[in-house]
């Protein structure tokens, strides 16, 4: 089957390019002129480059058909080997007759481990001008180094000495510097259609989970293409990057369909992920409980099920590597019903461990105490800011989502009031809906919460559009109409102060200090709020009322009379009513 770009090519001229497969003579030879012929004549009747990969029998196993300016090499991406030549060279066609090979085939020669790559440069009536030819040498820290022949015309090539070449190009590269490191970071092309702020933020997630960003490609489109994400023009484009920049991972900007991700994988030839694939990944890695553990394995499984058709197609036609054989319909089926299966008992366990969340939220209802959730973007510094305020020793760094699973602390201001302050999961803009769904427990925390402290970062230059992308995530969530304490975190190394296009919000930094009596005068403000000073008299046969009081009201003063005790106390309406029914007499001051 011939790859590549066809379309505009007629179906007789496709299959006499698919009889290319059927090569059997002078396969003892690294060039033979007829198949390079043939090869030269069909790429100048289409218009388009032409490329052979063959193996050192002389087998031909691809046959692809590239643009009018690049050939597409990533298609032997997974042959490759870090230690060995991948025991096959690639032929191809330069249609405006120049055979000088590129930057880009070098590099593919380097990153690829071909046995040799050779250009054939191709004039307008189909005959062949020049032939050149790369080969490796020993590698140069991890890479090995390509080295160039002169250009021959085809009569004069060669053969013998550039089949020795492959036998000497193998020994050179063992010979050098091929100690891999495994712990390397992927490098990864970054793609997206959206603004060059969230590639930006998809290039920060990438950090997070270990990868290097090799490059970045943008699209601005109102919409995704359907089909293959980005356009045609830009998806060549892009393959071509990842093919210079030796990308082992391509990352989209957005939630691929599962068709998308197979077209994306084919182009590529290397493994594509989506966003939200990225952000699950970095969950799986800072989830430390075990409801953690088990919401990262749901949201994960949720994700991939409906694109499992297909998944490990992409290039399986080379056999090359695990992961890359298509799997049959009965896999695909077992596959399906083993995944619903773990998904349904994923949902138990957390139903389960959703219940003893909701006992202990009861049992700190009872005991009246108000809460507070930390939330906002991710990154913002609301853990750091937790640990400002209780000395919780909350995990907190400079990474997006460092905390995952939501960490809970007592916290009595200086005038004696008491709350609870809960940290919570940081939100993204385009926040995956199987992270919503999977962590709907957790994200709860805000929509239970009694107040909420909406932590934005004032060093981040789109501060306003995250600001925005809380506010909506509160709305999902159903918090939205909850009393809010705004705080800009970050002031300390914010580049200007732009209080005015924030809006009347506290400036803060967590890191220093700064601004933090600001925020707790809020926090009691909020804390008092509906509440006020009573002089309530407890008799001395009444002291399941006294211990009520201090258990849910702020008792200020405490007196011992002849028949009770005195308790100046601050409370609201509810409070003072249970007291009394208790046993206690109460007056406003």
């Amino acid at each position: 089957m011939v790859h590549g770009v066809l379309t505009g090519i007629r179906d007789s001229w496709i299959a006499e390019l698919d009889q290319l497969y059927e090569w059997e003579g002078q396969r003892e030879l690294f060039a033979p002129p007829i198949l390079v012929e043939s090869l030269a004549r069909q790429s100048a009747r289409i218009r388009r480059e032409v490329s052979l990969y063959m193996t050192r029998a002389g087998e031909v196993i691809d046959v692809t058909v590239g643009g009018a300016s690049s050939v597409p090499l990533s298609a032997m991406r997974k042959r490759r080997s870090m230690t060995r030549l991948a025991g096959v060279r690639c032929l191809h066609t330069h249609p405006e007759g120049d055979a000088r090979l590129s930057d880009v085939d070098l590099r593919a020669l380097a990153s690829l481990r071909l046995d040799a790559m050779t250009a054939v440069g191709v004039n307008a009536d189909g005959s062949v001008s020049f032939v050149q030819s790369a080969f490796l040498g020993e590698c140069v820290n991890g890479q090995p180094e390509p080295w160039l022949t002169e250009l021959y015309p085809l009569d004069r090539l060669p053969q013998r000495a550039w089949r020795d070449a492959i036998e000497q190009a193998d020994a050179a590269v063992l010979r050098g510097d091929t100690a891999i490191d495994e712990d390397a970071p992927e490098r990864a092309l970054l793609i997206g259609t959206d603004s060059d702020e969230s590639l930006e933020e998809l290039a920060a997630l990438a950090d997070t989970a270990g990868a290097n960003v090799a490059g970045r490609l943008l699209q601005k489109r109102l919409k995704p293409d359907a089909a293959s994400y980005l356009g045609k023009g830009k998806l060549d484009e892009a393959a071509l990057d990842a093919q210079a920049l030796d990308a082992d991972l391509v990352i989209a900007d957005d939630e691929l369909t599962g068709s998308q991700a197979r077209a994306l994988e084919e182009q590529f030839g290397i493994r594509v992920i989506d966003r939200t694939m990225l952000i699950l990944d970095i969950f799986a890695r800072h989830a430390h409980s075990r409801e953690g553990r088990l919401q990262v394995e749901l949201a994960q499984l949720s994700h991939r099920l409906p694109r499992l058709a297909g998944e490990g197609s992409a290039l399986s036609r080379l056999g090359g590597g695990i992961g890359t054989r298509g799997p049959g319909e009965t896999k695909l089926e077992v596959s399906r019903r083993r995944i619903r299966e773990r998904i349904s008992d994923l949902k138990r366990e957390l139903d389960d461990l959703a219940g003893e969340r909701s006992l202990r939220r009861a049992r700190r209802e009872k005991r009246g105490i108000p809460s507070f959730a930390l939330v906002g973007y991710t990154n913002a510094g609301k853990s750091t800011l937790l640990n400002a305020l209780t000395n919780a020793g909350a995990f907190a760094c400079d990474r997006l989502f460092a905390t995952l699973d939501p960490l809970t602390r007592k916290y009595k201001t200086p005038d004696g009031d008491e709350c609870l302050l809960t940290d919570t999961v940081g939100f993204i803009r385009k926040l995956p809906a199987a992270l919503v769904d999977a962590f709907h427990s957790t994200l709860e925390e805000a929509a239970l919460a009694d107040a909420l402290i909406v932590v934005g970062d004032a060093s981040a230059p789109n501060r306003v559009e995250q600001r925005q992308v809380v506010r909506d995530t509160l709305e999902l969530l159903g918090a939205g109409g909850k009393p809010v304490i705004e705080a800009l975190n970050k002031c300390d190394i914010a580049p200007v102060d732009d209080a005015d296009e924030m809006g009347p919000q506290l400036r803060i930094s967590a890191k220093t200090g700064a601004g933090l009596d600001d925020l707790i005068g809020r926090i009691t403000a909020e804390l008092r709020r509906g509440k006020r000073e009573f002089s309530v008299f407890v008799p001395y046969g009444k002291s399941g009322a006294l211990a009520f009081l201090h258990e849910h009201g702020q008792v200020l003063d405490e007196s011992y009379e002849a028949e009770g005790t005195r308790v100046l106390a601050r409370l609201d309406e509810e409070t003072l009513r249970r007291a009394i029914r208790e046993g206690a007499q109460a007056a406003a001051q």
